[in-house]
């Protein structure tokens, strides 16, 4: 199925073929690519044969392939570990603050987690795409990065940029405020926060980029205005964002928006399967920093509505299954039918 090195293809792999000599291949070759009689033009090979598909490189890519581990977590790691270390080392003298923050679920009380796959919390949703982008940056390869995104180059603001702007990592309280202010503007959903990074991350593993201090606004502002394009259906359009940031200019916006786009192959499909797997992977990572998203007690009016969607889903599985059910006794049924005789005339 189209590997070269097959015994279908290839003779002299082959035990039911007699090995041939590399000057005659060389002939059956030339004569196959050769112009017909018939002007129906030279011989060219099907580009399955040409191209194999890399599928170990399509696996190991995130954005991509469900099965893949987030680049961001695993950037995270480090620094996870050491925490859990200096947490170990100190357990005696002090607990953390983070443990003592979170809630927990008595007789008396319940608290329902609000925040699901399908409807997350935006402010929570915001806080871990932004430290796993803080994450990207503090824990970056190297500075390899594109003029399009050089902030130098490209300025967002009339403010002149310092000189040793690409040398300081921002802190996880900048991104945050520069991503938060962008999606209150524009009214950005949780769900195009998660496709925000999923892009991110496509773009940095096509175009074999990292982000850094001297482009990380402007790769997260061209994947916050194409993930806003695609997933929501009331699109916010560049010039939106030009009043969001006032000294940028919609040419400057339109370009970084074309760049984007052809770094990423076009490829802006995001899967469900990915969508999850980011989406849990984000709330590991809360896990593993202390960032607990909001817990709200259990009321009566929250109890009876999840009551009745409990009911809602049970009456439906019960009458899929009813269905079911009477599909497989169809056949039974066959065995007490009566058959009429037939009038033979």
């Amino acid at each position: 199925m189209g590997n070269t090195v097959s015994c279908c293809v290839s003779p002299e792999g082959s035990p039911k073929l007699p090995s041939r000599q590399p000057a005659e291949r060389l002939e059956d070759y030339q004569t196959n690519t050769d112009v017909s009689d018939d002007n129906t033009g030279p011989y060219l090979q099907h580009i399955s044969d040409r191209e194999v598909p890399d599928e170990l490189a399509l696996e190991s890519n995130p954005s991509d392939h469900a099965r893949a581990s987030t680049i961001f977590l695993s950037k995270s790691q480090t620094d996870v570990r050491d925490k859990r270390k200096s947490n170990h080392i100190n357990h005696v003298s002090h607990v953390s603050p983070g443990l003592l923050s979170k809630k927990y679920s008595s007789c008396s009380t319940i608290f329902i987690d609000d925040s699901t796959v399908s409807q997350p919390n935006l402010k929570s949703t915001i806080k871990c795409v932004t430290l796993a982008i803080y994450y990207h940056i503090k824990n970056r390869d190297s500075d390899r990065s594109l003029d399009i995104f050089d902030e130098k180059l490209h300025p967002l603001s009339r403010e002149p940029v310092p000189d040793d702007y690409s040398y300081i990592d921002p802190e996880h309280k900048l991104i945050y405020r520069f991503v938060r202010t962008l999606f209150s503007a524009a009214q950005l959903t949780a769900e195009c926060a998660i496709v925000t990074l999923v892009y991110l991350e496509r773009l940095l593993t096509y175009a074999e980029l990292d982000i850094c201090p001297a482009n990380w606004k402007r790769i997260v502002l061209g994947a916050i205005l194409l993930a806003s394009k695609v997933w929501d259906d009331q699109a916010v359009w560049n010039v939106d964002y030009c009043q969001i940031l006032k000294d940028i200019t919609v040419e400057d916006m339109n370009e970084m928006e074309r760049h984007f786009l052809e770094l990423l192959q076009f490829n802006i499909n995001v899967p469900a399967s990915v969508y999850a797997k980011y989406y849990f992977d984000l709330r590991q990572l809360a896990d593993d920093n202390n960032l607990s998203f909001p817990l709200e007690p259990l009321n009566n009016q929250r109890a009876q509505k999840l009551e009745a969607i409990s009911r809602l889903c049970e009456d439906k599985y019960k009458d899929l299954s009813r269905a079911a059910m009477r599909r497989s006794f169809s056949a039974d049924n066959l065995i007490g039918i009566r058959r009429s005789n037939a009038v033979l005339s």
